[in-house]
């Protein structure tokens, strides 16, 4: 069983979650305050952090920024009821892997903590990441559509690898700068389209399209 810590001090929306996950066989441990969930998180070994931003204490960017002060890698998401770009990127900035805001829906939850999971070494037992036909290697740095393989820069090899990882869930521009391209913030967002447009001739041009645009939000890669 994958240990989970979920920091939330709603303690309804707290045990909805550490429920959820207790139903995908993850061993979920539950604070309800910064301070508290940090010692816990330092005290203890977990594959994930679920953590509130506005906490009782001291606040989640506060928790996460300390962990990584002190070494600790755990994987991070972030909830919060702040649906503002700048705090997304702060979250992401501090050591945050991924952000959902409230209200959010349990099976978008779920999706989540399963590519943060990915991400972290959870990927399939051969360490491919798939996607319909498409087949991504990452040791091997290969890309395969249908079995023919597909010429990628270093630039598109990693946004197609995060689209991967992160399959069925929409990630955003902001997401996309942070994790692909070094925390450059400054780049301009344009960036992202450019080389969504680069992944898309390459990735589905002829053949049934897996990188879809959600409009105003972001991209998600996905078959259908």
């Amino acid at each position: 069983m994958t240990p989970v810590l979920v920091v939330e001090d709603d303690e309804a929306i707290n045990d909805i979650v550490a429920t959820a996950l207790r139903h995908q066989g993850h061993r979920t441990t539950q604070e309800w305050r910064g301070d508290d969930g940090l010692r816990t998180a330092t005290d203890q070994d977990f594959a994930l952090i679920v953590l509130d931003v506005n906490l009782p204490g001291i606040d989640g960017f506060e928790v996460c920024r300390r962990l990584r002060d002190a070494g600790r890698s755990t994987p991070v998401l972030f909830l919060t009821a702040r649906d503002v770009q700048e705090d997304r990127i702060r979250g992401f900035v501090t050591g945050g892997d991924d952000y959902l805001t409230k209200p959010f829906s349990v099976d978008e939850l779920v999706l989540r903590v399963q590519a943060i999971l990915r991400r972290s070494g959870a990927a399939e037992p051969d360490g491919l990441l798939r996607v319909g036909d498409l087949v991504l290697d990452p040791a091997g740095h290969v890309a395969r559509r249908a079995g023919e393989p597909i010429e990628l820069s270093p630039t598109e090899f990693s946004l197609l690898q995060y689209l991967m990882v992160n399959s069925g869930i929409v990630v955003s521009k902001a997401q996309l700068l942070v994790n692909v391209w070094d925390e450059d913030l400054d780049r301009n967002e344009n960036v992202v389209e450019l080389y969504i447009g680069y992944l898309r001739r390459k990735i589905d041009d002829g053949r049934a399209p897996l990188i879809h645009t959600q409009r105003g939000v972001g991209y998600v890669m996905r078959t259908g």
